[in-house]
């Protein structure tokens, strides 16, 4: 794999961020909040919608919803952006959108059924790389 040079996201009105430490930070908090089965996959390249898309799920709708505010509070307190939440009311599927990196924390169920990650895989499965566990 080739090394690819720090890359920023951001309009003129607001502060570019490193797209790296945004991933990092997504991956780490959804570890510390113990999400199962998170998958990263790199979308750079393939799609102009994002650098990285991870999906993870939660064991309750309860645990969704709290992995999404957490996240998003982390990504507002180091970077200083608001991020998009998306089904946050239900909490069966929470979509975060923080510019290059999108997030989808589901409940176990809902992501057997949407299957994202067959759907992104782009015919590769070594596209699709499960994320560190500590």
């Amino acid at each position: 794999m080739t090394e690819r040079p720090a890359e920023t996201v951001g309009t003129a009105d607001r502060t570019p961020i490193d797209v790296e430490e945004l991933h990092a930070l997504v991956l780490q908090s959804l570890d510390d909040d113990q999400a199962q089965e998170v998958v990263s996959i790199p979308l750079a390249g393939k799609s102009n919608i994002a650098d990285h898309m991870v999906i993870a799920s939660g064991r309750s709708t309860r645990q969704v919803a709290s992995m999404a505010v957490k996240l998003a509070d982390k990504i507002k307190e180091r970077f200083g952006r608001n991020v998009r939440l998306e089904g946050l009311p239900a909490a069966d599927w929470v979509l975060l959108d923080a510019d290059d990196v999108i997030v989808h924390i589901f409940r176990p169920e809902v992501r057997n059924f949407y299957n994202l990650e067959r759907m992104w895989a782009f015919g590769d499965d070594s596209n699709v790389s499960a994320a560190a566990r500590g």
